[in-house]
C-alpha cells in the first residue's frame, strides 16, 4: 500500500475504548506489550482513572480501511499534566505568560505508566509510512480544529521517535535506569560481575530483610487472590497518601478487575511478616521485558524496598529468562544496584511556532545535558572494570 492509497482511509477519534471491540483493537497492537491490550486501556475507563473528570479524557485514534482497522494510538484530552511522568509544568508557564492556553493538550501515552514501548500501532500488511503520514497530518488538523496547545506522544519506541522528529515534531530524551539480563544463571551469578564493595553492600541489605523477619513470595496470574488485591491496594494507597497527599491515581476497582483480568501478565511480590502481609509490589511481564510499576507499604522496613521493587524483579528475570526489567522512571539509587542508565525519548507537537520553536530550541540543549549526565551516570555502576 502506498501514500496514494491514504485518502482511501477514514480516521476517527473516539471517546471510548468501548467504541472497538477488544479483538479488534488487539488484533493491531497485539498483546505482549501489556499496557496497549484493548483489556488494559479499557479497563482503565471503566474503572474510573481515565475519564473527562480525572483530566483524562479518552480520544483514540482508529484508522479504517473499509470496516477493517487498520492503525490504532491510545490518546487522551488532557487538562492538567500529571501522571505522565514528562514533566512539562516550565512550558504550562510560558504559555500562560504568553496570554494562551496550555490545556487542554493531546496527549499519545499509556496513563500513569512511563514504559516504553508500542504508540501507534499499524496492522499487517499496512504501509506504515503512509499509515503514520495519514496519521500525523489528520492528529494536527484535529488539534488545530479543536483549538489544542501541542500534542505529545510519550514514551514511544526509538523507531517511531524518529519517524515523528523527521516529521517536525520536537524530540526530548530522559533517562531512566534498566537492568539487563546477561544470561545469569542465578543472582549470586548476577554479583559476581560487581566489585567487592557494591557485592557485599547489596548482600547486605537482603541479609537486613530477612533479619526483620521478613519473607516474600512472588504471585502470578491466577495464583493473586482477590484478598491479595484487596491487601496491595490499601498498601498502594497509603503509599501515595504519606508522599503525595493523595489517594494515587488509580481506584480499587482498577486492581480488582482490570489488573486481575491480565492473567499471567501481572507478577505481585508480596512481603509477609509473621504470617500478615505487610508490603508489595506489582509488575506487568511481555515476553522478554518486567515492568515494575506499583509499591506499597503500611510499615517502614530497613531494604524492604529495595528488596520487593529492585531484587525480587531481578531473581524472577533470572528464574524466567527474561531480558530486561524496567523498574519504572526515576531514580539514581538503582544504579549502584546494577540498573544500567538508558535514553527514553517524547515527542512533541506545538501549534503556535513561536512556541515551537522556543520548545525545539529547549529540547536540543536538553538533549546534550541528558546525554552528558547519561554518560557520567554509567561511571557509578558497580561492575568490575571490564565486565
Amino acid at each position: 500500500m502506498t501514500d496514494s492509497a491514504a485518502p482511501q482511509y477514514d480516521i476517527e477519534f473516539i471517546a471510548s475504548l468501548g467504541a472497538i471491540t477488544a479483538q479488534q483493537w488487539n488484533a493491531v497492537t497485539g498483546t505482549d506489550y501489556p499496557f496497549i491490550r484493548h483489556e488494559f486501556l479499557h479497563g482503565m475507563e471503566v474503572t474510573g482513572c481515565t475519564t473527562a473528570q480525572t483530566g483524562w479524557q479518552p480520544c483514540h485514534l482508529v484508522i479504517r480501511d473499509g470496516t477493517r482497522v487498520v492503525a490504532v494510538a491510545p490518546m487522551y484530552l488532557k487538562s492538567h499534566s500529571y501522571g505522565e511522568y514528562v514533566f512539562d509544568w516550565s512550558w504550562s508557564d510560558a504559555w500562560r505568560q504568553s496570554g494562551l492556553d496550555y490545556y487542554p493538550k493531546l496527549l499519545t501515552a499509556i496513563p500513569f505508566t512511563p514504559a516504553t514501548g508500542p504508540r501507534f500501532c499499524v496492522a499487517s500488511g499496512t504501509s506504515q509510512e503512509a499509515a503514520l503520514g495519514l496519521a500525523h497530518q489528520g492528529i494536527c488538523e484535529f488539534a488545530q480544529r479543536n483549538s489544542l496547545s501541542s500534542w505529545h506522544v510519550l514514551f514511544p519506541q526509538e523507531n517511531l521517535s524518529d519517524q515523528l522528529l523527521a516529521r517536525g515534531m520536537h524530540r526530548r530524551d530522559a533517562t531512566q535506569f534498566h537492568w539487563f539480563n546477561q544470561g545469569y544463571d542465578s543472582f549470586d551469578d548476577f554479583l559476581s560481575t560487581f566489585n567487592s564493595r557494591k557485592r557485599k553492600s547489596l548482600r547486605r541489605e537482603r541479609r537486613r530483610v530477612a533479619e526483620q523477619g521478613i519473607t516474600l513470595r512472588a504471585f502470578t496470574g491466577a495464583e493473586i487472590q482477590e484478598e491479595h488485591w484487596q491487601q496491595f491496594y490499601r498498601f498502594y494507597q497509603t503509599t501515595y497518601a504519606k508522599r503525595s497527599g493523595h489517594s494515587g491515581y488509580l481506584s480499587r476497582e482498577f486492581f480488582l478487575q482490570t489488573a486481575a483480568s491480565m492473567g499471567d501478565q501481572v507478577v505481585m511480590f508480596l512481603a509477609f511478616k509473621e504470617n500478615a502481609a505487610v508490603a508489595g509490589a506489582l509488575c506487568f511481564r511481555s515476553s522478554d521485558t518486567l515492568y515494575g510499576r506499583y509499591w506499597g507499604c503500611e510499615q517502614e522496613f530497613d531494604c524492604l524496598h529495595f528488596e520487593a521493587c529492585y531484587y525480587q524483579g531481578i531473581d524472577y528475570c533470572i528464574a524466567h529468562r527474561l531480558q530486561r526489567f524496567d523498574p519504572g522512571a526515576q531514580g539514581e539509587h538503582k544504579i549502584q544496584r546494577g540498573f544500567t542508565p538508558i535514553t527514553t525519548c517524547s515527542n512533541h507537537w506545538i501549534a503556535d511556532p513561536q512556541l515551537s520553536a522556543a520548545v525545539g530550541d529547549f529540547t536540543r540543549r536538553e538533549a546534550q545535558h541528558n546525554a552528558q549526565y547519561k554518560s557520567a551516570a554509567a561511571d557509578f555502576l558497580p561492575f568490575k572494570v571490564g565486565s
